[in-house]
């Protein structure tokens, strides 16, 4: 059987996008980012980088990452629910590396819950190593973070 590839395409994330975006959160995340925080991230930090994936003029995915010095940090990536399991999240992530490398980025690193471990298949799979426990680090029920560390 042919796995079916989606055609999606990428761009920058935008202020109208915001809501999109955070529709997405609340269905992935236990501790969803609002708006204003978003908005923050657009117009305040100036190592911000947010991308959409879309299909067609749907946005199904987004991720975002901070540029500091040589090293991109994931602050959050995630797919809309009704499209997971589809191989999208690993067309996200391969796409915040590529955006990480043309930064000149040298090494990316993220959180991510120590129960999450289709996650953190994902990120092994993209070159991503454990390097180390951040306890009690989410704050909806005190679970611990997995810091993972991959080199671009």
């Amino acid at each position: 059987m042919q796995e079916e590839r989606l055609d999606v395409t990428f761009r920058a994330m935008r202020l109208g996008d915001i809501d999109e975006v955070c529709a997405i959160e609340q269905e992935a995340f236990t501790s969803p980012w609002s708006p204003s925080a978003f908005y923050n991230e657009l117009t305040q930090n100036h190592f911000a980088r947010y991308i959409v994936m879309e299909m067609g003029s749907m946005l199904i995915g987004y991720g975002g990452l901070w540029t500091i010095m040589d090293e991109a940090h994931i602050t959050n990536i995630a797919v809309r629910d009704g499209f997971r399991g589809r191989k999208l999240g690993d067309r996200l992530l391969d796409e915040l590396q590529r955006t990480a490398r043309e930064y000149g980025m040298k090494r990316m690193t993220l959180e991510v819950r120590v129960s999450n471990l289709v996650a953190q298949s994902l990120y092994e799979k993209k070159g991503f190593r454990p390097a180390g426990l951040r306890k009690g680090y989410y704050s909806d029920n005190g679970e611990d973070a997995l810091i993972m560390w991959a080199d671009l």
